[in-house]
């Protein structure tokens, strides 16, 4: 029978220098890397199933991993895995825990008495809600009404856990005496994931129209975490996901109708897209052609239409 290839675990020192660390969020959470396992190199032996003597030069590691990203091959990306210890809004940890893609294992106040602590905003963090988008915010409350939403809520929290304690020193069960938490109370869990479904978390969590908590929590999982663990990878990923743009067959048309044929012909095929009305009609808003305009805007194209 042939020898066992000896293998070794791929390590990252500048990953294992933070190991444990508590990396603060917000007023009173944290991040923490628990373990991982893999590294770039370990997204280079996935793709080309070997090891050791297998892999070739680091230029060239660097282009296949760029080669993989680019052309949206996940699967190797899917044997490296990190596992975080979060204390979180559990407001904020209701949109964390949408990403299914993940192993999760969360404090239990069932079991446990709830997180003496809750997230509060500070007096000019108080935002607008957005009037063209429903689940967005624009702008901030001025100082007094900030004022005013910062006393309230630390009144609200306080009256809460006043009467979240009363209830468990009377005896109440406590998977009752909960029920009236509210969702700024912090929560901690352990968040296993790979690292593609990582990257698709952080893409979406780090764009700048993500709420503002969320963003925060993942501004430090790719900043100070991702990219100390996998620097290739996350160059990759800036380069084709996050600073990139992709363009649909409607602005392709676009474009190419623009390049071609002039402003009057874009408009043309605008409007044969249903983006703009018959001529002489009012242009009213669109979100679909808002986007379009932003990725014109980005390349530096003259709005046809205006």
């Amino acid at each position: 029978m042939e020898q066992a290839e000896h293998l070794t675990r791929p390590v990252v020192p500048e990953l294992d220098t933070i190991l444990g660390t508590p990396f603060k969020v917000l007023d009173d959470g944290f991040i923490r890397v628990v373990d991982y396992m893999g590294s770039d190199e370990s997204i280079v032996q996935a793709a080309r199933v070997s090891y050791g003597k297998g892999t070739k030069k680091v230029s060239e590691d660097r282009g296949l991993i760029r080669y993989l990203l680019r052309h949206q091959h996940t699967t190797p990306f899917e044997m490296c895995e990190i596992k975080f210890h979060v204390r979180v809004p559990m407001d904020c940890w209701r949109q964390w825990i949408r990403h299914r893609t993940a192993n999760v294992n969360e404090y239990s106040t069932r079991y446990s008495l709830a997180i003496d602590a809750s997230q509060r905003a500070g007096e000019g963090q108080w935002r607008i809600q957005s009037k063209d988008n429903k689940q967005g915010s624009d702008g901030f409350f001025d100082a007094a009404a900030g004022k005013h939403f910062s006393e309230q809520e630390l009144q609200l929290q306080n009256m809460a856990r006043s009467v979240y304690e009363e209830r468990v020193n009377a005896g109440m069960a406590r998977e009752q005496a909960r029920k009236d938490l509210p969702l700024s109370t912090y929560t901690e869990a352990y968040w296993k994931v790979d690292l593609h479904n990582l990257l698709h978390f952080l893409w979406l969590r780090m764009d700048p129209h993500a709420q503002y908590e969320i963003r925060a929590y993942a501004n430090v999982i790719g900043n100070e975490i991702v990219k100390r663990w996998v620097p290739t990878a996350w160059e990759a990923f800036q380069d084709y996901k996050v600073k990139a743009s992709s363009l649909s067959h409607i602005e392709i048309e676009i474009i190419r109708a623009l390049n071609t044929g002039g402003k009057e012909a874009a408009v043309e095929t605008a409007r044969s897209f249903g983006l703009l009305p018959p001529a002489g009609q009012e242009i009213k808003s669109n979100r679909e052609r808002g986007d379009i305009e932003a990725k014109l805007t980005t390349l530096g194209i003259a709005i046809p239409w205006k």
